[in-house]
């Protein structure tokens, strides 16, 4: 019966504790507690509650406001309600209502308005003095002063122990006041295109009394001004363009951020916070009380580390909570993790042994966790290819203990490791082995030709009856040195004497005698063969006038189809045979290329464009050499970018050959005014031109290289 008794006691014992604790806890929560709540007007639109309590409160309770719905809340700690109801209606100025909800040991007070509005807080005795601004008060000031903290009457001299400016991570420009206390008095108001900073009963020493010229850091914030003015400091702040700003005090530290106003959501600019606004208040409050206000507020589950610790002086005016929340943490050191609606908030270092013990957990069971074989059958990824993928050395997907095996003739690769593992490698397999896209590469060659050449002059030849013509346009000699012409100009063409008659007389120009040459097509050579008498010897005269004039197009067509990311070749052309010499001495057989080919690797983007690497080349036989024979060469090697159907010129070829020149007999073709009887003028200009036009197509299934 021993063991009973001692069971029994154990069990007494502890719920005489549980009762002593829970009458601790009641007596510590009704320390205080809340008596009457009266409103009444005032001047100037103005409404007062005025809050009566059990006893005096000690310091003004921690308050924070929301815009939507507008309300101000209040929690009272160690303190119950007396009040008998949860909720009063008043309709009185912006309040309408007042909710009183009491859990554990704090009681919460919560004005419901019908716009947001400013207040202040005053300790009149064993009451809290509530005062809410009303619509002229707002009117009279601007609607533009917010009060950080209030100076409280008989206060203390406090001082103003640095300013400085610094850029934050979205480019906003930071102002950052480091205060002697927390309790200095602060009012901030918009003056013009300035912000106005009031340090209530604050001190400026001489070295920060100074104008700070902070352009260069390019942020919407142009100066800053620090001077005194009577008792006070202030610091005015002038930024530039359109603006918005967020004032915030945290323990002894003043912060306005000034920031380009801009319409895009603060999502897309990566780092912005999107959050409810809210207006916290906090005076030296425990920081796991300031974050069950944001768990209030937000209906986030928020689970604290028991190591978190410490008291925290907050005022933040129309910040977004997420924001709020990550300055709660900056300024003690914190940090969070999330998971779904619950938040796990605990010093940086605490969450970094935590998780860096879980991963080495979790890779302790992975080396001690089971490995399955699993084989999978690809369908146009080639297996080889993908064991290699997987076994990379310096991105290995499986783990040490996981291996592949390839069977090529069914396409199958086995991998053998962790469950978890092999879903990796499915997940894998699910976005490599997909059908690989097809691209038509079109192309069109044109090589245009415009060639140009012209003849034009005289030519005299001298030559016996039955004997061969010696041309004098060429420059050569004579054949017969003994009979020198002579050349009389005169009448219609005029008569020439080579070597004539006893009397010298030699007959008129017979037209019957004249032979006229017809040359080929392209031009016209008009030929006179002037004789003697004896018809034994003759002297020839050649007019010629040769042009010819034309233009040609040789245009290929080459197309390939080939797979994204493939290189592709098509060819077309001929070998020329040559001999060379081999290193015994003999002779053999080798073969030089002259083609027209197209080489291609495409690669398809996201967007559907096609990014191609070409290279073209268009090879001719050159008449210049035979053995080796000379290929002449245009060729084309490039990248380039072009959309799907689009076409794109990727280059030009272009050659002009001009060329003049003159045949004549020396010293007769320079001779005036008969020089141009013995020279003749030639004209050449080819011009050649090479374009290439290369359209990409991505085929869809079905397309073939005829559509």
């Amino acid at each position: 019966m021993k063991p009973t008794v001692n069971f029994f006691s154990s069990v007494l014992r502890g719920a005489l504790a549980l009762v002593l604790a829970t009458a601790s806890m009641a007596l510590h929560a009704q320390a205080n507690s809340i008596e009457a709540i009266n409103v009444s007007p005032a001047t100037g639109g103005k409404v007062v509650v005025k809050v009566t309590l059990k006893q005096a409160p000690a310091s003004a309770p921690a308050g924070f406001t929301v815009n939507n719905p507008p309300r101000i809340a209040f929690d009272f700690p160690n303190t119950a309600s007396a009040l008998g109801r949860s909720t009063q209606e008043v309709g009185e100025g912006d309040l309408r209502s007042i909710n009183v909800v009491q859990a554990g040991d704090r009681t919460r007070l919560v004005l419901n308005l019908s716009r947001v509005a400013s207040y202040d807080t005053q300790i009149d005795g064993r009451a809290l003095l509530i005062t809410l601004q009303g619509a002229a008060a707002a009117a009279s000031s601007g609607g533009a002063t917010t009060h950080f903290a209030e100076a409280q009457p008989g206060d203390r001299r406090h001082a103003l122990r640095d300013i400085d400016f610094r850029r934050g991570n979205a480019g906003e420009g930071r102002v950052v006041v480091d205060l002697s206390d927390s309790g200095v008095g602060i009012d901030l108001k918009l003056q013009g295109k300035t912000i106005v900073i009031e340090f209530i009963n604050a001190a400026l020493p001489r070295n920060l009394q100074r104008r700070l010229d902070v352009t260069d850091f390019g942020t919407a914030v142009q100066t800053i001004d620090a001077f005194a003015q009577g008792n006070n400091a202030r610091v005015v702040i002038e930024p530039r363009g359109a603006w918005e700003h967020t004032a915030y005090q945290s323990d002894n530290r003043f912060i306005v951020e000034v920031k380009p106003q801009s319409s895009e959501d603060r999502i897309a600019r990566g780092g912005g916070y999107v959050g409810e606004k809210l207006s916290l208040n906090f005076q030296n409050v425990e920081v796991r009380a300031v974050l069950q206000v944001i768990a209030d507020f937000t209906g986030l589950n928020i689970i604290t580390s028991d190591t978190v610790g410490g008291n925290l002086t907050l005022r933040l005016k129309d910040v977004p909570w997420d924001q709020a929340l990550d300055i709660i943490l900056q300024s003690k050191g914190l940090d969070m993790r999330k998971s779904g609606n619950v938040v796990w908030i605990a010093p940086r270092d605490e969450l970094a042994t935590r998780e860096k013990l879980a991963l080495e957990a979790q890779a302790q069971i992975s080396d001690l966790e089971p490995t399955r074989t699993e084989s999978f059958q690809l369908n146009y990824q080639k297996a080889d290819s993908f064991q290699k993928l997987l076994s990379d050395a310096n991105q290995r997907i499986l783990s040490k203990r996981g291996s592949a095996v390839v069977d090529a003739r069914t396409n199958t690769i086995f991998v053998q490791d962790t469950p978890s593992r092999l879903e990796d490698v499915r997940k894998l397999l699910r976005k490599v082995d997909v059908p690989v896209r097809q691209v038509m590469i079109e192309s069109r060659i044109v090589e245009a030709t415009d060639t140009f050449s012209r003849n034009l002059g005289v030519r005299l030849g001298y030559r016996e009856e039955g004997g061969g013509r010696t041309p004098f346009g060429l420059g050569n000699q004579i054949s017969n040195p003994n009979r020198q012409p002579v050349v009389s100009v005169g009448g219609a063409l005029g008569t020439v004497a080579p070597n004539a008659g006893a009397d010298g007389v030699v007959p008129p120009f017979n037209p019957a005698n004249l032979n006229v040459n017809l040359p080929a097509a392209g031009g016209s050579v008009f030929s006179m063969i002037l004789f003697n008498q004896s018809r034994t010897k003759f002297i020839d005269l050649e007019l010629s006038a040769l042009q010819a004039d034309s233009k040609g197009k040789i245009v290929s067509s080459p197309r390939v189809i080939t797979s994204d990311q493939v290189e592709a070749t098509i060819e077309q052309g001929t070998e020329i045979p040559y001999q060379s010499a081999t290193s015994s001495g003999a002779t053999s057989v080798a073969f030089k290329k002259a083609t027209l080919s197209l080489k291609v690797k495409p690669q398809v983007t996201p967007d559907d464009n096609v990014i191609m690497s070409l290279k073209i080349n268009k090879d001719s036989v050159s008449p210049l050499a035979t053995n080796p024979p000379a290929v002449d060469t245009k060729q084309i090697n490039t990248e380039v970018l072009v959309e799907n159907g689009g076409t794109v010129v990727i280059g030009g070829i272009y050659t002009q050959d001009e060329s003049t020149g003159t045949n004549k007999v020396p010293v007769l073709g320079d001779l005036p005014y008969v020089g141009f009887l013995f020279k003749q003028q030639l004209k050449r200009d080819d011009r050649r031109e090479l374009l290439i036009f290369i359209t990409p197509r991505i085929l869809k299934e079905g397309m073939t290289l005829r559509q």
